[in-house]
Formats: C-alpha cells, sequence, structure tokens
C-alpha cells in the first residue's frame, strides 16, 4: 500500500514512482488474457534492455520477461501499465501491468480455489514440488542474476554466488523441514495429545525491492510448505524476477493458483489484497507506516501477520576488539549499497580505540570501488531508484546542516551519475551527530553510516538501545564474557557476535518494537503459515466392530 512520500524507516515497500512515471498508459492488447506479444522499442546500450511499446515480453539483459500478473495458472494484462526503470542509466526496462480491485480479487479467488487440492496434497508431493521450484531456479542462475541487477542495481556477482542460490536454498529447507515436522504425543490423564499443522488458507505476501527474489521465497517457501496457496505482490520498483519466478514454478509443474503474482501499485492492488476476507495470513517486510495500514485490514478480518520492517542497527566495537575485524564488519554495511534492514549502520566505538579504528575503517572504505554492479571488481552499486536517491540524500544534507561532519562521502556520486544516467551514492560517514537527530534515529536504507564514542560498557548499551527499532546488532569484543554480558541486553531480534549476517533458516528471524512482530524460520514459519491443531483422544468408548 503506497503512500504519498517515502516515510522516514521505510526499507523495503517505498512509496510509489514519481508522477510522471504513474500514469495510465492503455495497454495495446490488455483486453486479450492469456495472449503473447514481442515487444518492440529502444534498446538500451547500458543494460541490455528494450523498453517496451506493444506487446507483452520485454527483453532484459537478454533474458525475454512476460510484463503481465500469473493468476490462476494463466498470464493476464491489465487495461493500463506502468514503467519500470534501470537504476543502472535510468533505461526503462518494461511497461508492467498495473493491477488493481479485480485483479486482486482475481487473484484471490485462484488461490481460494487451489486451497482445497493443495492443503490434501501430500507432505511429500508438496515438498517435491518444490524441490523441482528450486531446480528450476538454478537452472536459470544467470538469467535470474542478470534480471535482477538490472532490475534493482544490486551486485551481479552477489546475485550469482549468493543471493539466486539462497533463494533455491529457501524452498528446499523448507520442503524438506515439512517432511520432519512433528511432536511428540503427550498423554493427560491417560488421554492422548497429538499436535499438527493445519494448512490455513490462502497467504498474501508483500515483499521488497532490496532483494526481490530471494526475500520472495523466502515467505513463499514456508508458505507453500505450509499448503497455504500464494498471492506474491512484489514491489514496483522490481517486479522482473517474479514474473520469471512464476514461469519457473509453472514449468516445475506447481499447480494452477498455488502461486499467483499480482503487479501494481501498494494503494492500487496491495491495499485491497490485503483487506480481502479470503486471505488467511498477510507476511509483509516494508515500512513501519505501511505495516500500521495492513494491520488495520488485517484486523477486520482477524487475519495473522508477520512484520519485518527494517531497523536501524548497532555495531558495538570495544577496546579489547579485534580492530581489523571489526573495521571489515563496519565496511561490509555498505553491502547493497547499504539498502539492507539488517545493516548495522550506527557505529559505537570504545573513546580509546576510536582513532585506531577510523583509521583502519577509512582504508577499507575508500578502497571500495564504486560502479557498474555487473563487473567484478565493483563493491558498491546504485540506489534503487532517484527518488530513493534523493530521500538519502535529504537526511544527509539535514544532518550536514544541523552541525554532522562527512569523515567519508556526503553526496550522491555526481559525476558516476552524469556518466551514466545512474542513481549513485558515495559511501557516507558522519560524525558529530547527537543521539536524538534525525540521522541517528530514523532508517536511511542508503550507504550512510554514523559514528559515536562510549567510555563505559553500561552506556554503550544505553546507546545501542536507544532508538524505537531492534532487528539486529553486531558486536566486536575479544572478551567471551562481555560477548554474552552484553549481547543479552541488547534489544534485538538478532545479534552478531564478531560476524555478521551469519543466517541459518532453522533459526527464528524478526524483530523488537517497531522492527516487526512475530518470528519467521525454520518451525516458527509454520506456526505462523498454519493453524495448529491438537486432537485429543480418549483411551475408552472404543467399539470393536465385526
Amino acid at each position: 500500500m503506497a503512500r504519498p512520500a517515502p516515510a522516514p524507516g521505510s526499507p523495503a515497500h517505498p512509496a510509489a514512482p514519481e508522477p510522471s512515471e504513474r500514469r495510465d498508459r492503455p495497454h495495446p492488447t490488455a483486453t486479450t488474457p492469456g495472449g503473447t506479444g514481442i515487444a518492440s522499442g529502444a534498446t538500451s546500450a547500458t543494460t541490455g534492455a528494450t523498453a517496451p511499446t506493444t506487446g507483452f515480453t520485454t527483453t532484459v539483459a537478454g533474458v525475454p520477461v512476460d510484463t503481465r500478473h500469473w493468476i490462476g495458472g494463466e498470464r493476464l494484462a491489465s487495461t493500463t501499465t506502468f514503467t519500470d526503470r534501470s537504476p543502472l542509466d535510468g533505461t526503462p526496462l518494461a511497461e508492467i501491468a498495473r493491477g488493481g480491485a479485480e485483479e486482486a480479487r482475481a487473484a484471490v479467488a485462484a488461490a481460494r480455489a487451489a486451497f482445497p487440492g493443495w492443503a490434501a496434497t501430500p507432505h511429500r508431493e508438496r515438498a517435491r514440488l518444490l524441490h523441482a521450484v528450486a531446480d528450476g531456479i538454478e537452472a536459470r542462475l544467470e538469467d535470474l542474476a542478470a534480471v535482477e541487477t538490472a532490475d534493482n542495481g544490486a551486485l551481479l556477482r552477489s546475485h550469482r554466488r549468493g543471493v539466486v542460490p539462497r533463494a533455491a536454498h529457501n524452498l528446499r529447507f523448507f520442503a524438506d523441514r515439512l517432511l520432519a515436522l512433528g511432536h511428540d504425543d503427550f498423554a493427560t490423564h491417560g488421554h492422548t495429545n497429538h499436535v499438527t499443522w493445519d494448512p490455513a488458507g490462502p497467504a498474501a505476501l508483500v515483499t521488497p525491492w532490496n532483494a526481490p527474489l530471494m526475500l520472495a521465497t523466502w515467505k513463499i517457501g514456508p508458505a507453500l510448505a505450509a499448503g497455504d496457496p500464494v498471492i506474491l505482490k512484489p514491489a514496483e520498483w522490481t517486479p522482473l524476477t517474479a514474473s520469471l519466478l512464476a514461469d519457473i514454478a509453472a514449468e516445475a509443474g506447481l499447480p494452477p493458483g498455488v502461486l499467483n503474482v499480482l503487479q501494481g501499485y501498494g494503494d492500487e492492488a496491495g491495499a485491497p489484497l490485503v483487506s480481502d476476507p479470503d486471505v488467511r495470513r498477510i507476511s509483509f517486510t516494508g515500512s513501519v507506516p505501511t505495516a500500521r495500514r495492513i494491520a488495520r485490514a488485517a484486523a477486520a478480518n482477524l487475519v495473522p501477520t508477520s512484520f519485518e520492517l527494517g531497523g536501524k542497527s548497532p555495531l558495538l566495537v570495544f577496546a579489547d576488539a579485534d580492530l581489523d575485524l571489526a573495521a571489515d564488519l563496519a565496511v561490509e554495511q555498505y553491502d547493497n549499497a547499504g539498502q539492507v534492514c539488517l545493516a548495522a549502520t550506527r557505529l559505537l566505538v570504545e573513546d580509546s580505540v576510536r582513532d585506531a579504528f577510523l583509521e583502519r575503517f577509512t582504508d577499507r572504505a575508500r578502497a571500495l570501488v564504486q560502479g557498474d554492479p555487473r563487473e567484478e571488481p565493483t563493491g558498491i552499486g546504485p540506489l534503487v531508484h532517484p527518488r530513493h536517491l534523493e530521500r538519502v540524500d535529504g537526511f544527509v544534507r539535514r544532518a550536514l546542516a544541523e552541525g554532522a561532519t562527512a569523515l567519508l562521502g556526503g553526496g550522491p556520486h555526481t559525476e558516476l551519475n552524469e556518466r551514466t544516467g545512474g542513481t549513485y551514492y558515495r559511501p557516507t560517514l558522519l560524525t558529530d551527530v547527537a543521539q536524538d537527530s534525525e540521522i541517528v534515529q530514523e532508517e536511511i536504507f542508503g550507504p550512510v553510516l554514523t559514528l559515536q564514542s562510549f567510555s563505559t560498557e553500561d552506556e554503550a548499551v544505553a546507546l545501542a538501545n536507544d532508538t524505537r527499532y531492534g532487528l539486529a546488532a553486531t558486536l566486536a569484543t575479544g572478551d567471551r564474557e562481555r560477548a554474552a554480558r552484553v549481547g543479552a541486553r541488547l534489544v534485538a531480534g538478532t545479534v552478531w557476535i564478531n560476524c555478521f549476517v551469519v543466517r541459518d533458516l532453522a533459526a527464528p528471524f524478526g524483530g523488537s518494537r517497531e522492527s516487526g512482530t512475530g518470528r519467521e524460520g525454520g518451525d516458527w514459519s509454520f506456526d505462523f503459515y498454519c493453524d495448529l491443531k491438537n486432537t485429543v483422544t480418549a483411551p475408552k468408548g472404543w467399539q470393536r466392530h465385526g
């Protein structure tokens, strides 16, 4: 559900693009659902993408991508479209079917129709199909990586080596977890308690733009394993790999209506989706204001929700830490141009090692290569959209006006942007910032870190916990007792000690405070996507027959 402007703390479900892009563009052949067509238009030398003017197929990095919804096992067009642009150079990639209430109702109806059959599908068959979809993702790894890099600007090597393989792993993990799911029977006064996880019904999954494919399968995997048909609503800034995933799922044999992809803006497609009374689960990754609106819609239908809403995570560096390791961890926070909900953007460093840490950090940060994310040496690509660049830069400009000092960066990479037409922002480190300032308290979701100092452990913990978020925290120390003591006091869903973003899908994932509600991962995902049932059987009353 889009909002008029990106609100602070809105990492993954941004506002709709600028009004010039959000126009009612009639689709020339939208009245023939299920038809095909090859788009024509000008090809970008940078992205290798074709901006379509007719038909239903665009070509991005040499890969054909259908621009229609995937509903009930069919491709369906809308009467209007919206423009998807590449952050690499601003080139239009596609005219995407612009869904609304009608398409949302159709997607939910398709999922509802598929529910009885999918819920009754034996666990082993569900798991087999999820593995088949994962096989398809791996078979098309290069296509998916290239399209996603063109669509959201993240590093191609990261997509190849980590993100796309993780998308497949998400499905495999929950397929296998389904087969191991269970609870030992237990007795109550001679009666037997038997716990089962029953499919709940259609699940609406609203996903972000910073890792579109991986975060979609993070939700799709457990929902489908649980027996819930899915309506995936991808972010409007990065819809392309969701369309490819629909093709892959169909080729793998997933029954019609089990996976549906609804494209469009939040207020036009997302709002009617999450308000539909036939939706029985809602999982959303994005901003706090949007989550509040979804929560109100869900409350009207008493639908369980799972929200992951970003954060403002700290990295605490104590004087006894390995400072080289600490500097490496700090520079990692620029990954994906800082567009990572888990990023530890607040560097909290003990006074006595501040200068030594800062020297190591700045040496490493200045060595990062910023540029075309398809090139192997590149360490930082562009931000996802010009509007997001403006938002990030607004935070930095206001901080500088309030007295902050830019030790690194401090603005867009103007020369690179003028040369490429992209949306690059220089890696930035700000110091001389007040704890209650906007730059410290609000999520920027860009390559912008702040540096503060502390003198005691209590002060470090107080600073770390002094935001309204609580998604993650990172701690660098050489003292195991301190690690355990401080880690226990940090308000966070995940605490990393001398490491960062080490994730096991069996572990619970989620945030505290305004970083979200609920936990997913492992059996916690099945607890959310299922209705747990306890069947109690008496030892008496049984009759013999025959």
